[in-house]
């Protein structure tokens, strides 16, 4: 049994970062606030923050440069930043791209000698600067776990670091979510889906992780709604959304993901779709190849009729994979490729896993 460890102490209430202000500031002594180009700016998250470190006399830099996957290089062009403006503490807001990218800085500020192949250094000390996390988006989970997930730009991959880096703190408010476009919406909260369909079907699975799924399903099934197109979202679904991300956060803490993540990175560096979607496309494959009453109860308790229905709301909410048939599958196919190679995700999934069943999940949408 692998035990339960989840050591981020969790907020999540209205203004958030306000109220806890004085935890925050506790972390250091100058903070090198970590974000992407534009949503920090227009949901308030980043006044909220600014506002919140001042407040308590902390001082504080950006990098606002986080691009969606984000590039080692962009790692370490934040670290140099950090170290020229003598940051003690990161501040990670976002949706997992500035989250994961705020660990990673956080390792290579901590590891100021070492140069980028530290990042993937399967040996290498994994302490790094106190973090805190501030999600946007309602998927990734990011400010539950340890885990930094970058794309090498050179080798053209997409991979989680061997380093874990678990948040001192996590601040979540479903009021940023106001201002996310309806396809980030659908596309985090179906990656959020994900994790915890992919969390339930595992080896590492155990009653304490299936606590977190069991919990996080039923709240993510209180927006089906609005994924459904029956009515547009509102302040309490916002609420319930952030917290099924969060929920399933915790649960992958503990098992990590598989085949569905495994297949997606692929798809998302070779025709940048967008995460959440490409992880959710595989996920009906995934449950067709599970346990029929595993396959079951993870359907009709996040609210769907079959797989079939399943389908047709996650099409509905994210759309059609925008890519020529013959180029999707060639993609697929590399996609199965590059995870057949890795024996580590494999061996997470609780059924038989060769060429043949990875290719009927890999294709699952393209034959039925």
């Amino acid at each position: 049994m692998p035990g339960f460890y989840m050591p981020v102490r969790v907020y999540e209430e209205n203004e958030a970062v306000s109220r806890h202000a004085a935890e925050l500031a506790a972390l250091g002594k100058k903070a090198l606030i970590v974000t992407g180009r534009n949503s920090a700016f227009i949901n308030g998250s980043f006044d909220d923050v600014t506002r919140a470190l001042e407040g308590q006399g902390t001082a504080w830099s950006v990098f606002r440069d986080v691009e969606e996957n984000p590039s080692t290089d962009t790692i370490m062009r934040a670290r140099d930043l950090g170290l020229e403006e003598g940051a003690d503490f990161v501040i990670g807001i976002g949706g997992g791209s500035p989250m994961d990218a705020a660990k990673a800085v956080a390792l290579m500020i901590r590891h100021r000698d070492r140069d980028i192949s530290y990042l993937y250094s399967p040996d290498g000390d994994s302490s790094a600067l106190p973090v805190a996390e501030i999600p946007t988006t309602c998927g990734t989970g990011s400010e539950v776990t340890a885990v930094s997930v970058l794309t090498d730009p050179v080798k053209e991959r997409k991979k989680s670091i061997p380093h874990e880096i678990f948040p001192k703190l996590a601040l979540i408010d479903g009021k940023y979510l106001r201002f996310a476009g309806k396809s980030v919406i659908a596309n985090t909260a179906f990656d959020a889906l994900t994790h915890l369909i992919e969390s339930y079907l595992n080896t590492k699975s155990d009653a304490y992780s299936r606590m977190c799924v069991d919990a996080g399903l039923a709240t993510w099934a209180l927006s089906q709604p609005v994924f459904r197109g029956e009515r547009e979202p509102d302040d309490s679904d916002f609420v319930h959304m952030m917290r099924a991300s969060a929920m399933a956060g915790m649960a992958i803490a503990h098992t990590a993901t598989t085949i569905p993540h495994g297949l997606s990175y692929t798809m998302t560096v070779k025709l940048g779709v967008p995460h959440g979607k490409a992880t959710a496309y595989f996920t009906a494959g995934y449950l067709a190849e599970a346990d029929e009453a595993d396959r079951n109860y993870l359907l009709e308790r996040a609210g769907f009729r079959d797989i079939g229905d399943y389908r047709a709301v996650y099409r509905a909410a994210c759309g059609e994979i925008d890519a020529d048939g013959a180029l999707l599958r060639e993609v697929i196919e590399a996609a199965v490729d590059e995870l057949v190679s890795s024996p580590q995700k494999l061996a997470l999934t609780p059924f038989k896993t060769d060429g043949d069943v990875l290719r009927r999940i890999a294709f699952f949408e393209t034959e039925a």
